[in-house]
């Protein structure tokens, strides 16, 4: 995990720098790109998703997408949607 961690930070250093940001990034714009890359991150299980033929629905998405964009937890009370 380490050296994946040191690789993505290598690139987005790559990236900074060919768009001249100096690091740190000022705070709106470091903001804006760790909201880019949890949102990239969902790529993945909604491409697993379509890749296994399954629906893509607003519910699934809230359930398993949502809460590790936003951070919040779905309340326990609402009811468990698994893949």
């Amino acid at each position: 995990m380490y050296l994946i961690s040191l690789g993505a930070g290598i690139l987005a250093g790559l990236l900074y720098g060919f768009l001249n940001v100096r690091s740190p990034a000022p705070p709106a714009i470091a903001l804006v790109g760790l909201l880019g890359m949890l949102i990239g991150e969902q790529v993945v299980p909604v491409a697993k998703r379509l890749i296994e033929g399954a629906p893509l629905s607003a519910a699934w998405f809230a359930q398993e997408c949502q809460p590790k964009i936003t951070g919040v937890t779905p309340k326990a009370d609402e009811p468990q949607q698994h893949s």
